[in-house]
């Protein structure tokens, strides 16, 4: 999920019997809520066990909201952006080690994204179904961002294979 999508998340858009998430709505940087960046951003997000027993844990001690937010600030407003990567993820990263001369090496929310489009990549799950996982309004965003990683074989082999069969003589 993008940041402005974890920071716009209702609990009512969370689903722990089934463990997937809805997402319908963001909040920008200006802490507005609204739709999210494209319609392809409406979509429903599985997660796992773990990831289900944490947020259990989490809805008993997250601050109560009238927005309903599942990460308010301790007001219950939406949370600023800087307040989570300045109090949370930069010391958790320094905490994992992820650290170069004293400074993290990751700073952003959007590691996360990345990792998780990585991981579905390297499940060999089919473009279309990564496209749709991360939201993107078009394969083509997903390709020109995560194309280098998609598997590849050996073009001239794959090449040579294919003219044999066309053929039926060996190259």
């Amino acid at each position: 999920m993008r940041a402005s999508e974890l920071r716009g998340l209702r609990w009512e858009d969370v689903d722990l019997n089934r463990n997937e998430l809805h997402v319908w709505q963001r909040a920008d940087r200006f802490r507005t809520i609204g739709r999210p960046k494209s319609q392809a951003g409406e979509r429903t997000v599985p997660f796992g066990q773990f990831v289900a027993n944490t947020v259990k844990e989490w809805k008993v001690r997250c601050p109560k909201s009238e927005l309903g937010l599942v990460f308010p600030n301790g007001k219950g407003n939406v949370e600023d952006l800087v307040n989570i990567v300045k109090r949370g993820l930069v010391p958790s990263g320094i905490e994992a080690k992820l650290v170069k001369d004293g400074t993290a090496k990751y700073t952003g929310m959007h590691v996360f994204r990345h990792f998780y489009a990585t991981w579905c990549i390297d499940r060999n799950l089919p473009p279309k179904v990564v496209q749709e996982q991360l939201g993107h309004s078009s394969i083509t965003i997903t390709f020109d961002r995560y194309g280098h990683l998609f598997p590849r074989g050996d073009d001239a082999k794959e090449i040579d294979a294919a003219k044999l069969r066309v053929v039926g003589i060996p190259i």
